[in-house]
């Protein structure tokens, strides 16, 4: 892996001719490897109880697969993680009209977003931490997006080999933003089966419920005495099969918990993920108010990663720290409005043992 300093290597080339590169980095037991397209995080290991390491995240070896089939495996999500309604808001009564690449709604940006993009990257040590800093320059309009956006997302491997994440960014414009991670976790190891059999905890009481289109109602609906109740922790797959109407809508879990915490100025402890076989566990931090738990529903027998497998629905799982899905249409929920002179500021942490 290079030992501390990150270690740069060419990965590959776009059809343009692009070069897209590779860091390889390691500190504190963690090894991760991150892509300049999409600042993808192509692998992360991390070691069991005996010491055995095993990539814990969904990826591909090859840059074509990630430009024509990758369903988001490891990327930087953005200008807008998760889905707004029919693409659309109004923001100072202006109405803006987004990229539409969900069935009628804006996933994840839209068709080009920040997971296509190539990032600026470049290493840092600082006292006992290493890390990578990604940039990058969405322009005004850019999938119906207002203002010129100026992204900052610093990746940290510490000295206890956490990963921490800290997003930045600024505008010219009013607009709105809500940058994510979207790395598919299993922590026996990629390409070792279903992920139903991990134990979930997530400090949330409530839920946004959507609609046939995964859209939030804008209820906030409490997970008492429903599947979605995680507050203590139980197998992923113990209610997965429920036959209840908002896991029909999605095909299994693919929502968004509404966090105890809120808004945080400092990351706080939100969710905890074990595999009981190789006793693996994440524990995640952030300051984000909601976290979308994907059960890896559409994962359907296409894609081979990197441990020559393929990915079948449940093999992998995302944990996803945001705001919450549609918000610009949700005054009630907390706000993704960026304006010019503010700085946007979320931080994520995820910690490792076994």
């Amino acid at each position: 892996m290079g030992g501390r300093n990150p270690v740069k290597e060419l990965f590959g080339k776009l059809a343009d001719g692009t070069e897209i590169h590779r860091w390889s980095l390691e500190n504190g037991g963690t090894r991760l490897k991150v892509l300049s397209y999409g600042g993808i995080v192509q692998s992360l290991e991390i070691p069991d109880g005996e010491g055995r390491y095993a990539n814990v995240c969904l990826g591909f070896d090859t840059i074509e697969d990630y430009v024509t089939a990758s369903p988001y495996f490891g990327a930087l999500v953005g200008r807008y993680g998760n889905r707004i309604g029919k693409g659309r808001f109004t923001l100072d009564g202006t109405a803006y009209q987004l990229s539409v690449n969900d069935g009628e709604n804006s996933l994840h940006g839209g068709s080009e977003g920040f997971d296509k993009a190539v990032w600026e990257v470049e290493p840092f040590t600082q006292g006992p931490d290493i890390g990578l800093v990604l940039q990058h320059t969405s322009a005004d309009g850019e999938m119906g997006f207002p203002g010129t956006l100026r992204t900052k997302v610093t990746y940290t491997l510490t000295e206890h080999g956490d990963w921490r994440v800290d997003y930045e960014a600024t505008t010219d414009k009013v607009t709105v933003v809500n940058l994510t991670s979207h790395v598919y976790w299993n922590l026996a190891g990629e390409s070792s089966g279903s992920v139903n059999g991990h134990e979930l905890e997530i400090a949330a009481a409530r839920y946004t419920p959507v609609d046939s289109g995964l859209i939030p109602t804008g209820e906030l609906a409490d997970v008492a005495g429903t599947p979605f109740d995680f507050r203590a922790a139980k197998a992923v797959g113990a209610d997965l099969r429920v036959a209840h109407q908002q896991l029909l809508y999605a095909k299994g879990f693919d929502h968004n918990w509404v966090l105890d915490k809120g808004v945080t100025a400092e990351p706080q402890h939100v969710a905890t993920l074990k595999d009981p076989s190789s006793g693996r566990t994440l524990r995640i931090a952030t300051t984000e108010p909601g976290l979308q738990f994907y059960s890896g529903n559409f994962l359907d027998g296409t894609l081979v990663g990197t441990g020559g497998a393929v990915h079948r629905q449940g093999d992998a799982l995302c944990l996803e720290t945001q705001h919450h899905p549609d918000s610009p249409n949700r005054p009630d929920f907390p706000s993704t409005v960026l304006r010019p002179g503010r700085t946007y500021r979320t931080t994520t942490i995820h910690s490792f043992d076994a």
